[in-house]
């Protein structure tokens, strides 16, 4: 990183970058600012206000206090250009902003002081009103999320680019102990965090045809005409470094239409037809990810990544333009990170808008997409490597398939020189996958065209050059390089468990929230007696947060003192939630048999959404719901066991889960996970880990110690070996009886108010096919969990073990990792920003 001078950005005259009246931090400053957006902005009386409105004025005060920092950090960037960071990613998952940016502004208790004139004695009273932004939906969209805050944070100039989705994935209601989906229409009450820029808007096409013809100066030019467009319009949102001057942005394309409306259609009756370009248009921001399950979802879903992409690509152009550089010099002014497969569609269409629109020759072109272009592969599933339909593609981007073609041509000749008659790796490497119905593989055209390829961890990352890619990293070995992800301590410690954060500012001092690295002075305390209690209590204060929130929502009664042991995460059969539900059948088993010496006292907690269209997820949620049900209605289990699945986890919920949690499940088969982030959530605030060798698994055990983890399962390589020699998981059934006696309980439907059938297909799948190797890893899991139970017999011990997950959990910061970014795969550098004015005038 850069230890430049800051930019002094001196501010002649009021209203410039800051307004005065606008910018000053004190509680009387934030109390006037949302007297002002009550009266101005939203029309009402404070003596008549809602908690909504009053969310809103404070909101809008706080973006007024962020507007100094924003637009001087994007004067920073005019007045001395340098390499700015484009973050291209379909999801966004920020989760709720007002807490954010107070803890980033440092003006928390000033908000709460202001807000006790209005008659709210907590803060918290506020947060709960505001809406969880639909912008994203997991691991994915929450790094990108963490990645956009600490380079705020590291005073990296950066812009996030994706989608203003309409609505989000959908909110999650249990009923009956199944998953019901209902719109996520997180924007009904309004979102004061965007700022449209319609005066910057973008032209996507869409189909059409191509046609060559000579341009003035004599050259042969292809050219496309497409035959439908639409507009995007960019709504940016601010985000706020912790504690410094620097302010970047997400820019967020809603989609338009080109004409609205037709008067001529509307006169003679269609009225439907009036506005039918108007809804075709805009659909492609209603919603994140539609079900790709149909052919026209397939088609959505690939034109929504080609409209973000567009709008991104041509605004990074623009912006070159606004500012006098040459377009040949791209690449040293954007650095394009493509977040997995779905923005990658960039390398063509950079492409398409270098040779096609700036009339720029191929190699030139090719060498600025390929140093301005890096690409992060987050999975392993071949479900989840983005293939386009061949005649799809063609259908809906006829110009970028001739150039994927070109690409793939001049690319496959290079193959052909390394490996002369070998026609099989030709196929293997080819972007066109001729095997079955010919498709377009988005990763290998992300790789191909990319500078860099990360994975996430370093067991993912190695998997992708062994097993994923091994012909690419044997030809480009220099391309692939790991960063292991990571997760901003501003949201997941300081916002989240705020009683932690106030023990570490005692302890090691404040500056740990952005130097997580001192964090590791918590080990001189590891037998502080003293010490211990009170970092018990703040543990034992957020699991009575918790308890009272399961309360009100399921009405379940869960007893804070007893371990609270948790899975939180996208509902999946290679996340195997159903792993942890066998275990809890039998431990049930044990305690209804008598043996219910040395377990543990347990409340198990469940979170997370199956995909619509993914019904083995949804039936291992019913699941989970029919022994939640069993168990807890059971008198036999009082005091001992207590099962819960909270509905529509999401980050705001996360806030409370994480700090309240003793024992994190991170249980997926060896090889599958690409790294995970929530396990380095909990790790942060002091809970220790069951799991397996798997994605950041190994790398948070290396870190926290092996004595600090909870070690089972089959490694990938002992995986591979089973799968390889034919896997038989019904020998592993008939040799744990324990096991036999779980499946037995659950055919028999005693978990399905006798329904023997409802849950045959799970059981089924897992005795003839197990394609995770539950069964596998079963007896090794059962014991680590006894482990567990031991441990937990001796509190204080536990203790220590929890404090030393936080003390070593410094590495999994996201700073780091975007520091890592930085340094070997963008070279971008700082940019301070220094505010020279006394807004407090």
């Amino acid at each position: 990183m850069s230890n430049s001078e800051p930019l002094d950005l001196r501010l002649p005259t009021p209203g410039c970058y800051a307004d005065p009246e606008r910018a000053g931090i004190d509680a009387d400053a934030v109390f006037d600012g949302m007297t002002e957006h009550l009266f101005f902005t939203l029309g009402k009386l404070a003596p008549t206000a809602s908690l909504h409105d009053l969310y809103m004025a404070l909101s809008y005060a706080v973006r007024d206090r962020l507007m100094t920092r924003y637009l001087a950090s994007q004067e920073a960037i005019r007045a001395r250009p340098q390499k700015t960071v484009a973050y291209l990613s379909a999801e966004f998952l920020i989760g709720p902003q007002l807490n954010n940016n107070l803890l980033n502004l440092g003006i928390q208790e000033e908000a709460e002081e202001a807000l006790k004139r209005f008659g709210i004695e907590s803060l918290s009273h506020i947060l709960e009103v505001e809406e969880e932004p639909g912008l994203g939906n997991g691991g994915l969209g929450r790094l990108a999320a963490c990645y956009m805050e600490s380079l705020a944070s590291l005073e990296v100039p950066a812009t996030g680019y994706g989608i203003r989705y309409e609505f989000g994935i959908f909110n999650q209601l249990i009923r009956d102990g199944w998953q019901v989906e209902v719109t996520d229409k997180w924007l009904k009450g309004g979102w004061p965090w965007e700022l449209p820029q319609p005066d910057e808007a973008c032209f996507v096409g869409f189909g059409g045809k191509t046609e060559n013809y000579i341009d003035e100066k004599g050259n042969y030019r292809s050219r496309w005409i497409p035959s439908e467009h639409a507009i995007g319009i960019p709504h940016d949102v601010p985000v706020l470094g912790y504690r410094v001057n620097s302010c970047d942005r997400l820019r967020l394309w809603r989609a338009d239409a080109t004409e609205s409306f037709d008067f001529y259609a509307f006169n003679i009756g269609d009225y439907y037809g009036a506005v039918e370009e108007k809804v075709g248009s805009e659909t492609l921001s209603k919603v994140l990810y539609p079900n790709d399950g149909t052919d026209e979802g397939r088609r959505l879903r690939l034109k929504q990544q080609h409209f973000f992409v567009s709008c991104s690509l041509q605004d990074m152009l623009r912006s070159l333009e606004k500012r006098g550089i040459e377009i040949e010099e791209f690449a040293d002014h954007w650095a394009v990170q493509l977040n997995d497969t779905h923005p990658a569609i960039a390398v063509a269409e950079l492409m398409r808008l270098l040779i096609d629109d700036r009339h720029i020759e191929w190699e030139k072109a090719w060498e600025i997409t390929n140093r301005s272009v890096a690409y992060t592969n987050h999975t392993l599933l071949p479900e989840a490597l983005e293939k386009w339909d061949l005649e799809l593609f063609n259908s809906l981007l006829p110009r970028h398939l001739e150039l994927i073609y070109e690409i793939n041509k001049r690319f496959l000749q290079q193959v052909r020189l390394r490996y002369p008659g070998n026609d099989a790796i030709l196929r293997k490497l080819s972007i066109i996958d001729e095997e079955g119905g010919k498709a377009v593989r988005m990763a290998h055209l992300a790789t191909i065209g990319a500078h860099h390829v990360n994975g996430v961890a370093a067991l993912h990352s190695d998997l992708i050059k062994r097993q994923l890619m091994p012909e690419f990293a044997e030809l480009w070995p220099e391309k692939f390089t790991n960063v292991t992800n990571g997760v901003t301590p501003r949201r997941w410690i300081g916002l989240a468990n705020p009683e932690l954060a106030k023990l570490l500012d005692q302890e090691v001092g404040p500056d740990w929230i952005t130097k997580m690295e001192l964090l590791n002075n918590l080990e001189r305390r590891e037998y502080d007696e003293g010490f211990l209690e009170k970092f018990g209590e703040t543990k034992l204060c957020g699991k009575r947060k918790l308890a009272g929130y399961i309360h009100r929502q399921t009405g379940v009664l869960v007893d804070p003192s007893s371990m609270f042991d948790v899975q939180v995460k996208r509902i999946h059969q290679y996340k195997r939630q159903h792993l942890n539900g066998l275990q809890i059948i039998t431990q049930y088993l044990r305690i209804k048999n008598g043996q219910a010496h040395g377990i543990a006292p347990r409340t198990i907690i469940f979170g997370g959404k199956a995909a619509p269209g993914y019904f083995m997820a949804k039936l291992m949620i019913r699941f989970i719901n029919g022994i939640a049900e069993t168990i807890n209605a059971d008198p036999d289990m009082e005091g001992r066991l207590r099962v819960v699945f909270l509905p529509d986890y999401n980050v705001k919920l996360g806030e409370q889960v994480y700090p309240a949690t003793d024992l994190s499940e991170q249980i997926s088969t060896a090889g599958k996970e690409a790294s995970g982030t929530g396990n380095m959530k909990f790790a942060m605030n002091g809970a220790l880990t069951i799991g397996t060798l798997d994605g950041a698994n190994i790398e948070i055990r290396e870190k926290v110690g092996a004595e600090n983890f909870f070690l089972f399962g089959k490694t990938e390589s002992e995986i591979m070996e089973l799968r390889t020699n034919g896997y038989q998981p019904k020998e592993y059934i008939e040799n744990m009886p324990e096991l036999s006696e779980a499946i037995r309980l659950i055919e028999l439907g005693h978990f399905s108010n006798g329904d023997g059938d409802l849950f045959l297909p799970l059981i089924d799948n897992l005795k003839t096919n197990d394609p995770y190797f539950v069964m596998a890893d079963f007896a090794d899991y059962l014991r680590a969990q006894d482990n567990v139970s031991r441990a937990w017999s001796n509190r204080k011990e536990w203790n220590r073990m929890s404090l030393l997950n936080i003390a070593r959990s410094g590495f999994f910061s996201s700073d780091r990792s975007i520091r890592e970014y930085c340094q070997s795969i963008w070279k971008v550098e700082a940019l301070p920003v220094e505010i020279t004015c006394d807004v407090r005038k």
